[in-house]
């Protein structure tokens, strides 16, 4: 939906699945039923929830655990885990609905790389098709694709494009030919296909219910694999049509047992998004795909990634935006995003930075803005703006060890990058509270405080335990609320006690190789606390079959302990430097830390870096792969 309100429901996508919190306990509940579903929580009725559909089978599992994460990660036995994705999907996305003709989008390319902008993937919306008709270039706007992915590749970006399912009625057009020729398209009750109008206008639809269809697919995306394409956005496929309503007569395959729409409605999508990703496996030469959808059910996440349509250029809709995503994450679709700087209307400059800022801390990272809207890309905000942005997402280019290896633990236990408090804190009320409903972990260490653009004070909620200002290294105590006053330059980040953080030096996308040191932060707590590091090539499939490095690294108050190494791989950082944050140090060491503080405290020079807290750094060389390795602390 277009522009959507912050209340409305439901959006584009149907996963039925929640958890339950009360009396002490939890439990989740999946519903495995593609009908419309409705489910009441309370607000109507103060004894009891309550679901149901308007068709099919009472079909649901109910899933008990003690910890919230082994609840998700059971859902996800059921329904599936994400595939590790290309390590350039993880960088910084530069969009807008759109960019053409091929200059422009070289334009845009060659400014980021100019202006000192981190950035991996420029993406191209409707208008690079041929009158809107998917798997064709527009012979004006882009007349040689293939010598503009590849200027786009020396340049270090991927090239995602748009996919639509509407299939333009037209004769003499391939696709529509050939999908006529092998009666792939839903049909009307009396065989007669079945016509929505989309951007396009009149258009047929293919059955991705069907083996037969996903494989007419798979095969019309070698036009996109022909032309140096690596990433696959499949939008409208809710089935989004002009009025948005499909009679209820259109029949689909459904596998082999016919189906009508009402049936089918809510699974199109995630067909679509598995036929596409089928097809990008067998297509890109072994290569990783990346995949972005915005209609799905559950179990998308074994093909996808999902972004939150399109949203306003509002406060409220990017505080929205993060609570979709913390949901998501619970519902095992870890790699996610929004938006940022919102899709329809014009961000203010405060907005946009704020939003660029929180974006640093989503899986996903896509800057997007809709036709007709101002340019935004982070030069367009004038030079604090751009400062403010290219620090943070240089800082995302720094975290990409921590970010990597938190989507390989997704792979294994669905526990998501975004984390809801509710994950770790579930029975703590604070969590729930609408003043902090807006904060989340990132991966294991981080507590992001999201702020609306406006705000000079921020209250936050530090959960139980130790937590270390990002910025400063200041230590707080939690189970405690805190009102700041707070910049326009820093995001509130807080760092948890007994963390271990693995971080690179900077680089300007990722086939651009980092320096021969991973810098192991590492902050003093009283607890234990474990980190699983993990690497592989981030392009291939080659980690299934036993080539990556993979290292458990173990804190235990004096000591920091990195297991015996597995794989076939060896790491590609020769040297690991630990920084440790809240430990006793030398005047010399001191000076170190001092330096690397500095270094991100450029966010907001007033706000140098705390001497509170000392800090040591040791140098260890890793070439002995084979080891264990012990560190007295």
């Amino acid at each position: 939906m277009f522009g959507y309100s912050t209340g409305q429901d439901p959006l584009y996508s149907t996963i039925p699945f929640y958890i339950g919190i009360h009396h002490g306990l939890n439990y989740g509940l999946f519903f495995d039923n593609t009908w419309r579903s409705d489910f009441n929580f309370g607000a109507s009725n103060d004894r009891f929830s309550s679901f149901g559909a308007a068709g099919g089978e009472m079909n649901y599992y109910f899933i008990y655990h003690t910890r919230m994460a082994d609840i998700i990660q059971s859902y996800t036995q059921l329904t599936g885990r994400m595939p590790l994705p290309p390590m350039w999907s993880l960088g910084y996305q530069q969009n807008r609905y759109s960019y053409y003709p091929d200059t422009e989008v070289l334009r845009i390319a060659q400014t980021l790389r100019e202006k000192k902008i981190p950035a991996d993937g420029i993406t191209l919306d409707i208008h690079h098709m041929d009158a809107y008709k998917i798997f064709t270039w527009h012979k004006d706007r882009f007349p040689n694709p293939k010598q503009t992915t590849d200027a786009l590749k020396k340049l270090g970006f991927k090239t995602t494009v748009i996919m639509d399912p509407g299939i333009k009625v037209e004769k003499g057009y391939g696709s529509y030919e050939r999908g006529l020729q092998q009666n792939i398209f839903i049909k009307y009750t009396d065989g007669q296909p079945y016509a929505g109008q989309v951007w396009p206008g009149w258009c047929h639809f293919p059955d991705f219910t069907s083996e037969k269809g996903r494989e007419w697919w798979k095969k019309e995306m070698n036009a996109y694999f022909s032309t140096g394409v690596s990433g696959f956005w499949n939008d409208m496929n809710e089935i989004a049509t002009w009025g948005q309503k499909m009679p209820d007569n259109v029949l689909f395959s459904f596998e082999g047992d016919t189906a009508a729409h009402p049936q089918v409605h809510n699974a199109y999508g995630l067909q679509m998004t598995k036929a596409s990703y089928e097809g990008a496996r067998a297509g890109l030469n072994n290569h990783r795909p990346f995949l972005l959808t915005r209609a799905g059910y559950a179990g998308l996440q074994r093909y996808t990634a999902i972004w939150t349509g399109d949203n306003r250029a509002e406060d409220d809709h990017m505080m929205l935006g993060v609570r979709l995503l913390n949901s998501l994450g619970i519902c095992g679709v870890a790699f996610n995003g929004m938006d940022v700087g919102g899709f329809t209307g014009n961000a203010p400059v405060g907005l946009y930075t704020r939003w660029v800022q929180l974006g640093a801390f989503m899986p996903y990272f896509r800057n997007h803005t809709g036709v007709n809207t101002r340019a935004a890309e982070p030069w367009s905000f004038g030079e604090e703006a751009l400062e403010i942005a290219r620090n943070y997402i240089n800082l995302r280019y720094r975290l990409l060890p921590y970010i990597y290896s938190h989507f390989y633990e997704a792979t294994q236990t669905a526990m998501p990058l975004n984390r809801s408090l509710a994950i770790d804190y579930t029975h703590d009320p604070k969590v729930y509270d609408a003043r902090f409903q807006n904060q989340f972990l990132f991966g294991h260490a981080f507590l992001v405080a999201p702020l609306e653009s406006q705000k000079m004070y921020a209250e936050i909620y530090l959960p139980q335990g130790r937590w270390y200002n990002l910025y400063t290294d200041a230590v707080s105590e939690g189970a405690r609320e805190y009102l700041y006053p707070i910049s326009m330059k820093q995001l509130p980040v807080y760092v948890k006690a007994g963390s271990i953080v693995p971080m690179q030096s900077l680089v300007q996308n990722t086939t651009e190789k980092p320096g021969d040191t991973l810098f192991l932060h590492v902050y003093k707590g009283e607890q234990p606390n474990q980190f699983t590091y993990y690497e592989d090539d981030g392009d291939t499939f080659d980690y299934e079959k036993g080539d990556f490095y993979k290292r458990l690294i173990k804190y235990e108050g004096n000591q920091l302990v990195l297991q015996k190494p597995e794989g076939k791989r060896t790491s590609q950082f020769s040297i690991l430097s630990l920084v440790l944050h809240g430990f006793p140090s030398s005047p010399k060491a001191k000076a170190e830390k001092m330096a690397w503080l500095n270094a991100i405290s450029r966010f907001d020079p007033q706000a140098g870096a705390s001497e509170t807290d000392s800090c040591a750094v040791q140098r260890i060389n890793l070439k002995n792969e084979n080891s264990k390795i012990v560190v007295d602390l």
